[in-house]
């Protein structure tokens, strides 16, 4: 884990739009992440849809990412991830607050995201800003055995 406390980074850390020549960088990181990560066809039509795609760096390396899809009023979180490196450090914090932000920008009343169950510091993460527990959606992702609940979170802005 390569260890940074806030004040090494706060000067260095850099939230941008993502752009296809990130999507390199960022397929190097997502399986290191999950067991069944994004393809580079989720980034690059995310991209080409016009959702809101973020990366988050640090010395000019990506340690993060995130995509926003907008649907009227509501604000849908799809990927969020921060490289494993830089996890439980508040990188995660700091990139989805500003994924709020950037969907208050664009008058979202709520935003919604699911994870799985088995994700605890994820969903510890989001309880901590404010987001409740709304339903379960079954046999949402992949999983060795076959297929994995996801938690519907929801958080009113």
């Amino acid at each position: 884990m390569v260890v940074m406390t806030k004040s090494d980074t706060l000067s260095r850390l850099a939230f941008r739009p993502m752009q296809m020549a990130d999507v390199d960088a960022i397929m190097a990181i997502e399986p290191t992440i999950f067991p069944y990560p994004w393809s580079r066809g989720n980034f690059t039509d995310s991209l080409n849809s016009g959702y809101s795609c973020w990366v988050t760096e640090h010395d000019g390396k990506i340690m993060g990412y995130a995509v926003l899809m907008m649907v009227l009023d509501e604000a849908h979180i799809l990927n969020i991830s921060i490289a494993k490196p830089y996890q439980g450090q508040g990188f995660g914090r700091d990139l989805l607050m500003h994924m709020i932000d950037i969907a208050r920008q664009r008058n979202a009343l709520n935003m919604f995201l699911e994870v799985r169950p088995s994700n605890q510091s994820a969903i510890g993460l989001y309880e901590s800003i404010g987001f409740n527990e709304m339903a379960i959606r079954r046999n949402y992702y992949p999983a060795a055995n076959g297929r994995e609940d996801a938690v519907l979170m929801g958080l009113a802005l």
